[in-house]
């Protein structure tokens, strides 16, 4: 007499449109199946293991709250809560970078500000911000992951999928750009432009 098996796990598309349908069941099945992948994801980036957890929970959450925008013809119910996740991740890290510069700002003390914007400044930041909205889409995004929410080359290959390689040459090419406008407007780089050379 043979032993009892398990039941296998119900096949991926069954439990994707039953998911998409509203079906709790579903969801409990897909966080057991797919909990620890969104996890290790997290996990991947955050050094806070109770970070990764949050995340792996506003994942599904998120995922739960719109799961009549998944659409199973484009690809897998996994692949589009690792799409959420990453999301999750960038706004986690954004987050944590925000805090991390009020805190540093509030413990140096700075002096009070002058009374108004020094004009070169606003200058270089206009530049900046003009040059940036003429690149291409993943290059602006890449450099602004870079220098405003502050992520390494790996954390931003990790959040977005995008090879560390791709992320690489996108950063390099936006630079370029970014050089040579301020060599064309003779705009003397700032604080923020000195910066863009310490790339991670």
């Amino acid at each position: 007499m043979t032993g009892l098996r398990q039941a296998p796990d119900p096949p991926d598309d069954d439990l994707a449109a039953r998911f998409r349908d509203g079906d709790e069941q579903a969801l409990r099945e897909a966080y057991d199946r797919y909990g620890r992948a969104v996890l290790h994801l997290a996990g991947s980036t955050l050094a806070n293991r109770s970070d990764a957890e949050d995340v792996t929970q506003a994942t599904f959450v998120a995922a739960w709250l719109g799961r009549e925008t998944f659409d199973p013809a484009k690809g897998s119910l996994l692949g589009w809560l690792l799409g959420i996740g990453r999301r999750k991740v960038i706004d986690r890290l954004r987050a944590s970078a925000r805090e991390s510069r009020v805190v540093e700002t509030v413990r140096q003390l700075p002096d009070p500000a002058p009374a108004g914007p020094n004009p070169d400044t606003v200058v270089d930041r206009l530049v900046v911000a003009d040059e940036l909205a003429r690149l291409p889409e993943d290059q602006r995004r890449m450099l602004e992951l870079a220098f405003f929410d502050d992520l390494t080359h790996q954390q931003i290959s990790t959040v977005t999928g995008v090879p560390l390689g791709t992320v690489k040459s996108h950063i390099r090419r936006g630079m370029q750009s970014l050089k040579r406008r301020w060599e064309v407007d003779g705009a003397a780089p700032g604080p923020r432009a000195a910066g863009l050379s310490g790339t991670r």
